[in-house]
């Protein structure tokens, strides 16, 4: 695995884990019915763990599910048109800056995307209502599955930021990466949870994280980087 690669992946992730607030706002409520809908009782936390990785997971292979499909075209962009590769480097870079300031907290414009996949979601939300209660993992993962659908900014704009990869499977990869941040949030319980919630509220951190970002988007736009190295 190269350098970059581990610095895409291992940014994807950050933008998960730091963005998971917003994650909770939209999917907190379903994470917490998972629990609701267990009668309390022997075994009543192996079954809660089982149900909250079956959801994860669905909800994961979903946001990978998309990334694959928004990273079609970008390969076919970069393969059969000259200079695609460069444009979409550039672009790339621009949705990294502006997700660093999300994260940041500075500007969050970019969570405006979320009302894209209104009127696709419109059409699946009603699917959800058959796996309810969520009582059984055979139930948790396609309401996950479906519940990765679910419009919101923060995926959205990672999206964005996928599709400029030029590599299908690397946008799938990416996006896998994020939904794995964003897990925490999710299922954390316990002493560890608390110290990664603390973390993840932490202002300090996330501008530091944000300006990152920032510096990582502007290192990913192709003449920023030459005037940095000339040649």
């Amino acid at each position: 695995m190269t350098d970059a690669l581990i610095t895409t992946l291992g940014s994807a992730f950050l933008i998960g884990f730091l963005g998971s607030t917003h994650c909770l706002g939209m999917c907190g409520g379903i994470a917490s019915s998972l629990s609701l809908a267990l009668p309390v009782g022997p075994g009543f936390r192996r079954r809660q763990i089982s149900l909250l990785a079956g959801y994860n997971l669905g909800r994961i292979l979903s946001y990978s599910l998309i990334g694959l499909i928004a990273g079609l075209p970008g390969a076919l962009l970069t393969e059969g048109v000259p200079g695609a590769g460069m444009a979409l480097r550039s672009l790339a870079g621009i949705v990294l800056i502006l997700l660093g300031l999300a994260v940041g907290q500075w500007w969050q414009g970019i969570m405006s995307l979320e009302r894209i996949g209104a009127p696709l979601w419109q059409r699946l939300a009603p699917l959800t209502q058959r796996f309810m209660p969520v009582d059984r993992l055979s139930r948790a993962l396609p309401l996950g599955l479906l519940w990765g659908w679910l419009p919101c900014g923060l995926v959205y704009s990672t999206l964005a930021w996928a599709l400029t990869q030029g590599d299908a499977l690397l946008s799938a990869l990416l996006m896998f990466a994020f939904g794995l941040g964003t897990v925490p949030a999710m299922v954390a319980t316990g002493l560890l949870a608390n110290r990664i919630t603390r973390l993840r509220q932490s202002t300090a951190f996330r501008r530091v994280t944000g300006l990152a970002l920032v510096v990582f988007g502007l290192w990913t736009i192709p003449w920023i980087r030459h005037l940095i190295l000339p040649h």
